[in-house]
């Protein structure tokens, strides 16, 4: 067994079917994961600091645009002139406006899921 090799957290919500399509993906592959509920137990303001800048995406990525909340608080037009720290507080302050699911092993990080991503990111490598 492998001391650099870190459990996979995967921030999800039981309610998405994305979430569940990528649960089974991962079971399938082999890979173990810590299923968090991504609602009661978002990440922090420095844990989501951390993981957009492992994973390279711009931050507006982060965010779930198809969701009530992003909609009712007109994000759309709000996001193009926040300050990145203004960016995540919002994150950090409410579970369903993070695009789910949100997965890392505290090096690499995936927001929402694609076979394709995950079987490249999260596939065994023998």
């Amino acid at each position: 067994m492998s001391q650099t090799t870190q459990t996979l957290r995967f921030y999800g919500y039981d309610k998405c079917g994305t979430c569940s399509k990528a649960k089974k993906w991962l079971e399938q592959a082999g890979t173990s994961y810590e299923s968090i509920p991504i609602v009661d137990r978002p990440p922090s303001k420095d844990e989501l600091r951390d993981m957009w800048r492992k994973s390279g995406l711009d931050l507006r990525k982060f965010f779930n645009t198809s969701g009530q909340f992003y909609k009712e608080m007109n994000l759309k037009d709000k996001l193009p002139t926040m300050m990145e720290e203004e960016m995540l507080e919002l994150l950090a302050s409410n579970g369903k406006l993070i695009k789910r699911p949100l997965a890392t092993d505290q090096q690499t990080v995936t927001v929402g899921f694609k076979e394709d991503e995950y079987a490249k990111t999260w596939g065994k490598h023998e």
